[in-house]
Order: C-alpha cells, then sequence, then structure tokens
C-alpha cells in the first residue's frame, strides 16, 4: 500500500515550476531595481538621521544623569554625548555601506 501512495511526478510539472520560479524571480528583481521615489529618499536620510541622533541623545541623557547623582571634575555629559554621537555615527556608515554593497550586487547580476 504505501508504493501505491508514491506517484511519480511528470516532467512537464517540473517544467512548468521552473517557468513559474523563474517568472517570480523576475518580479522579485524587478521590484528591488525599480526606481525609488524621492519620498523614498528623503526617508532613507531620515533614518540615517535617527540612527545618529538617538544614541547621541541617550550619551547625553545619561551623562546628565551621572554628573546629577555622582559629580565629579570631569563632564560625563559631554563624554557620554560624544561617545553616542560616534556610536550613531558607527551605526549609520555599517547601514549605509550594507545598502551600497547591496546595491553592488544587484547591479552586478
Amino acid at each position: 500500500m504505501i508504493e501505491e501512495d508514491k506517484k511519480v511526478v511528470p516532467s512537464e510539472e517540473s517544467a512548468f515550476s521552473r517557468q513559474v520560479g523563474a517568472q517570480a524571480t523576475r518580479r522579485l528583481k524587478a521590484r528591488r531595481l525599480a526606481p525609488k521615489s524621492v519620498w523614498f529618499g528623503l526617508g532613507m536620510s531620515g533614518l540615517v538621521g535617527w540612527s545618529v541622533t538617538i544614541p547621541t541623545v541617550i550619551g547625553a541623557a545619561l551623562g546628565i544623569w551621572v554628573d546629577k547623582h555622582y559629580p565629579s571634575t570631569y563632564s560625563w555629559t559631554l563624554m557620554l554625548l560624544f561617545m553616542g554621537l560616534i556610536v550613531g555615527c558607527l551605526n549609520a556608515w555599517l547601514w549605509v555601506h550594507a545598502e551600497y554593497k547591496e546595491m553592488q550586487e544587484d547591479s552586478d547580476e
């Protein structure tokens, strides 16, 4: 009985599935390579801006809290603000670099 349940897939179905797969691949590639609007560019620049701003503000807020609760001769606010700025810029650079790499791979195909 177990051998009767197995069906042999005709070569016509596999050719059909290859055509469907090729068509799906072409559609996905067309969506990736579609021209982007101005709004897309503005959104991406906003995303990069927020990826720098949020760590900077968190660093400044943490520095203010440390200066208020543990006073010292050094300004923790300035040090942590600068550290947050460095982390934010590194984060933005890594993200932009990854997007650039993806664009290069798409253009090579």
